[in-house]
């Protein structure tokens, strides 16, 4: 009996099996303002096909079709968009302007397409830092690896120690290890460019481990890792001298898994593939970021011989391959808390073949090792008063409250709308992102990045914009937007407060924020509830994060994410966290220091309090006296 059903063209035969496991139809997707060319399945929609070929399209629900920020727009070829709805897009041009602008997760391809993505929809090179208020850094320098030229006398029939040996005796410690990867450079190092007198070469040590030999003179370079969930900044510092050589900071290349970490959580736990899938992710562009970094010095991977790498506790464990189905459930449990020491290669990061990476502690919950960093930088600033309180606001909001030298420590699931993600026109912080809007003449007037024609709103916007609205009384206590203002229009049955031509914010926006900020005050309040303390008692209220610096503070007040304070006790600190790492590359009494904070953080796991519910719900209004604020 056969199995199978016959070609009529050919004659051929082909198996069951075959036919089960044809491969689908594969098309090509031309992106030309991004000089890419990629293929796709017809099985996969656009948004899966550019995932899979590392092109980045924003989907902060990553994929799901619920936040509409993956737009793009076919301009030639076939397409299947029965599933899809149009989406209005800010400041589109007339080209192709009976082409409808889609959302890129509900578009399949049928044939070879031009594609155009929306100007919100690229996930742009952002900046790896921002420091405010003039503080100069200086690193202590105690690195973890030391570098020093060394000469060796030549091997001899009379003297045929192996080279090994003899490096040893040149150094005078013949107790030392070496590492495997270095031990098969050393031979060839040894006799490059050496004269038969004299054998000369650079050693890098780390502890009692050779980890690698160069030529001499070589630099010696450390890598300093902020792998945040929405962004990763990486830093190059000279381990010989203490200075920053070169910083970049890129979108977390994850976040085409979903914004949020539930959202990655969910996709991890799928099986092992999955993990793989995203842990592949991180390294790749850790290791885009190394090539980068020293491409603009003019420098080797090769030279990178140590690297600190932070990051909440899901960052961490997803960069390491570690479980997670543990972590995204009551009672929140990590698989390792305790700081890590692993060789980079065994992560697949192509840095000097014998380099270890140091992972920052954990603190508990999704409390991880960007706050510990956040806390070490800022060290002198907190524990100067008697209370204070840090928070570094991104999508997993960190807080700690430091009260007479005690640390409770409690994470806020606040979502991205805080930085612009799932609002019906936000983007992040690039050119023509509105970052600042306020009231003239009683209408509303914004201010964009790059002072470029709006299409769309960024973090610092989103802030701006509420406040503006709830002044004005645009948007009333209970977060409702009025409908007898000339600039709330009607939008798919919804209201929306118009900020510029094509860009809005709507109702759901409102509600989004609201969600937000409401997580966030939940966790202050909780945390200053356990030491007995009001909010008026908190005496430095510091803000870390790089988004962090760019909000106005007044903003934060009047929609109710910050606690009504003198203007006086805030300080916003930048990127504490990447300050924090960069410490702990260049001393290893930072990275003593770390530990020690990490163990005394109280870790608080707000959702399992009995007042939770009830002091959420309270804050997720507006505060009803921002005209006393704003008289």
């Amino acid at each position: 009996m056969q199995t199978g059903s016959k070609h009529r063209d050919r004659g051929l035969i082909l198996p069951l099996s075959a036919m089960l496991h044809a491969r689908p139809t594969t098309h090509t997707l031309r992106f030309p303002e991004l000089e890419r060319e990629i293929t796709a399945h017809d099985d996969e929609t656009i948004f899966q096909s550019a995932r899979r070929n590392c092109l980045r399209i924003v989907g902060a629900c990553g994929g799901r079709g619920t936040c509409g920020t993956c737009v793009v727009r076919v301009t030639e070829g076939r397409i299947d968009s029965s599933h899809a709805s149009a989406v209005t897009e800010p400041g589109a041009t007339p080209t192709h302007s009976k082409k409808k602008w889609l959302r890129a997760c509900q578009v399949h391809a049928r044939s070879d397409c031009t594609i155009e993505v929306a100007p919100r929809s690229l996930a742009p090179v952002v900046r790896a830092e921002a420091d405010t208020g003039g503080v100069l850094e200086v690193l202590a320098l105690d690195p973890v690896v030391i570098s020093r030229d060394l000469t060796v006398a030549p091997a001899t029939l009379a003297d045929n120690l192996c080279d090994t040996d003899r490096l040893l005796r040149a150094m005078g410690e013949p107790a030392l290890t070496v590492d495997l990867m270095a031990a098969q450079e050393l031979s060839q190092m040894l006799r490059a460019g050496s004269s038969d007198e004299r054998w000369s070469l650079r050693v890098r040590q780390r502890g009692n481990e050779l980890i690698d030999f160069a030529p001499t003179g070589s630099r010696t370079l450390g890598l300093a890792v902020d792998l945040g969930t929405t962004n990763a900044a990486a830093f190059l510092i000279d381990l010989e001298s203490g200075e920053r050589l070169a910083s970049l900071g890129i979108e977390n290349p994850q976040t085409a898994w979903g914004a949020d970490l539930i959202s990655r959580i969910n996709f991890a736990v799928r099986g092992s593939d999955a993990r793989e899938e995203l842990r592949t992710a991180a390294i790749t562009a850790l290791n885009a970021l190394a090539h980068d970094l020293c491409h603009a010095i003019g420098a080797r991977r090769a030279d990178i011989v140590d690297a600190v790498i932070c990051g909440n506790t899901a960052m961490h464990h997803l960069l390491l391959g570690l479980p997670v189905h543990q972590l995204g459930r009551a009672p929140f449990v990590a698989t390792v808390r305790a700081s890590m020491d692993l060789k980079a290669r065994d992560l697949g990061l192509h840095l000097c073949p014998g380099a270890w990476v140091h992972m920052v502690p954990n603190v508990g919950g999704f409390v991880g090792g960007d706050h510990v960093t956040a806390l070490l930088s800022t060290q002198e600033r907190w524990q100067s008063s008697r209370t204070s309180l840090v928070m570094d606001i991104g999508t997993n909001t960190e807080i700690s409250l430091i009260h007479e030298g005690q640390i409770l420590s409690a994470s806020c699931p606040s979502g991205p709308a805080l930085e612009g993600g799932h609002i019906s026109c936000g983007m992040r912080a690039a050119d023509g992102a509105i970052e600042r809007v306020s009231m003239e003449n009683g209408r509303i007037a914004v201010r964009t990045i790059g002072n470029l024609d709006p299409v769309g709103l960024c973090g610092s916007g989103v802030l701006d914009a509420l406040s503006v609205l709830r002044r004005a009384n645009i948007v009333n206590a209970r977060g409702r937007l009025a409908a007898d203002h000339p600039d709330v229009i009607e939008l798919d049955g919804k209201r929306a407060a118009v900020l510029a031509p094509g860009v809005h914010f709507s109702q759901d926006d409102v509600r989004a924020v609201q969600l937000a900020k409401a997580a966030i005050r939940t966790g202050v309040d909780m945390l200053l509830r356990d030491q007995g303390l009001h909010e008026q008692e908190i005496e430095r209220f510091i803000i870390a994060g790089a988004f962090g610096a760019y909000i106005d503070i007044a903003s934060g007040v009047d929609i109710g994410l910050f606690p009504d304070l003198p203007p006086t006790r805030f300080e916003q600190v930048g990127n504490a966290a990447g300050r924090g790492v960069r410490q702990m590359l260049a001393s290893r009494s930072a990275r003593t220091r770390a530990t020690e904070l990490a163990a005394a953080c109280q870790y608080v796991e707000l959702s399992t309090r009995s007042a939770f519910q009830k002091t959420f719900l309270q804050h997720i209004g507006f505060p009803s006296d921002i005209t006393r604020r704003h008289p």
